[in-house]
């Protein structure tokens, strides 16, 4: 027969879950928050950023029970309208840019903006990172990296490559390639890498660099071939497609990410409850399987990690912008 339970090992009981509650509430700076926190979204509504940004933003505000309010600033070459208000925002963490690595790349691109993003902002959090892949239209002879470069170097400037635009990600990446692989592809721009990929699968462009979401459905058709990621390691959602790495071009690690970016001067301790939260957050199960199910994993790393990548990425994009004399500033 099942003992009753008794008055005081209710009390201890409840005394135990009451103290495992408190050791489950957030460590906050004292005040804050105290009014709604917005993020910027340099991106229209429906974008993956904004989806991005209101998951994270609906688990942030289930864990504060405060409202966190999201702001879509749209704006092409890497977000720039948001940036510019984001980095003139008061900096006392009520205002956080939701930023794409593409805005990394465009502040090495981009001469003339009113911020710059080494100083007038302070990494967060990066949310996410996200391999691009390397594919080629089924028509090409090519089945491998290595075979690529080779048919590549006896027809240069011959092939050519589209890309969603002038100092995109995909533009970016295939220079970088060229750079690495000694290949002289031609770049041809669009307005938005869908129409790229309907040029590839009717072989008016021979390959381009696209996400493993925008890539796999062609690829399962046999109408596009991917040759290779571009991150260090390989994608979970193509376990068998080698990264660039192995096929024989060291140093090519790059993967498109989203971040979270606060005003410069926002205090420490802000900085850090914010990061904190966020890395509980991308460690939720239904997190990471709606991230892993767009192509992309979590990001779980200290500001202190996501400064250094971010630097380490201006400087390479950098050299690859001066060797290939492009600048393209906003009119």
């Amino acid at each position: 027969m099942q003992k009753p339970v008794t008055h005081g090992f209710a009390l201890v009981l409840l005394a135990f879950v009451a103290a495992a509650h408190a050791q489950q509430k957030p460590q906050l700076p004292g005040g804050y928050p105290s009014k709604p926190i917005r993020i910027i979204v340099g991106a229209a509504p429906g974008g993956g950023a904004d989806i991005l940004a209101r998951m994270a933003s609906a688990k942030l505000n289930e864990r504060w029970s405060h409202p966190i309010l999201v702001e879509n600033r749209p704006s092409g070459l890497g977000g720039i309208v948001g940036m510019e208000i984001a980095a003139k925002a008061p900096a006392d963490g009520y205002t956080l840019m939701l930023a794409a690595s593409s805005a990394v790349m465009n502040a090495a691109l981009i001469t003339k903006t009113s911020y710059d993003v080494r100083k007038d902002f302070i990494p967060v959090a990066q949310l996410t990172s996200q391999p691009w892949v390397l594919s080629v239209t089924a028509s090409l002879p090519v089945n491998s990296v290595k075979e690529l470069i080779a048919y590549a170097k006896s027809r240069p400037g011959e092939l050519n490559y589209a890309s969603s635009g002038n100092g995109s990600a995909a533009h970016l990446g295939m220079e970088l390639f060229n750079n690495l692989a000694g290949t002289q592809i031609a770049h041809i721009p669009y307005k938005g890498i869908g129409p790229g990929i309907v040029d590839m699968i009717a072989g008016r462009v021979q390959m381009l660099l696209a996400t493993p979401t925008a890539t796999m459905p062609h690829v399962k058709t046999g109408k596009i071939r991917a040759l290779a990621v571009t991150s260090a390691k390989r994608s979970r959602l193509l376990p068998d497609v080698p990264t660039l790495i192995e096929s024989g071009l060291p140093g090519f690690d790059v993967s498109g990410w989203f971040g979270l970016f606060a005003p410069s001067g926002t205090p420490p301790a802000i900085v850090q409850a914010l990061n904190r939260e966020f890395v509980a957050i991308l460690n939720l199960p239904d997190i990471q399987t709606a991230l892993l199910s767009d192509g992309s994993e979590p990001a779980p790393v200290s500001p202190e990690q996501f400064r250094e990548s971010m630097l380490r990425e201006l400087e390479r994009w950098d050299k690859v912008i001066k060797s290939t004399n492009l600048k393209l500033d906003p009119d």
